[in-house]
């Protein structure tokens, strides 16, 4: 039998930090099965041992400090 990781979704605002329920940034899929979210805060925190039981992490972190491609150039 093969296993084929499908590609994660784009988390949402409806996707909470297991940890403290603020807004989840980072997806950490086990290689046990199932998946933990974090926030920003949270998933720093616990990235080197995350790293050690991970299969794959999500990180959409750099969503935080992204400009959004309608500001206008004031607000750049």
């Amino acid at each position: 039998m093969t296993t084929v990781l499908t590609p994660a979704s784009p988390l949402t605002a409806a996707d909470r930090c297991d940890r403290c329920g603020a807004q989840a940034y980072l997806r950490v899929v086990l290689m046990s099965g199932g998946e933990l979210l974090f926030c920003a805060h949270h998933g720093r925190k616990f990235e080197p041992e995350l790293k050690k039981i991970a299969a794959e992490i999500q990180d959409e972190t750099e969503r935080l400090t992204a400009v959004p491609a309608s500001a206008s150039e004031d607000e750049r």
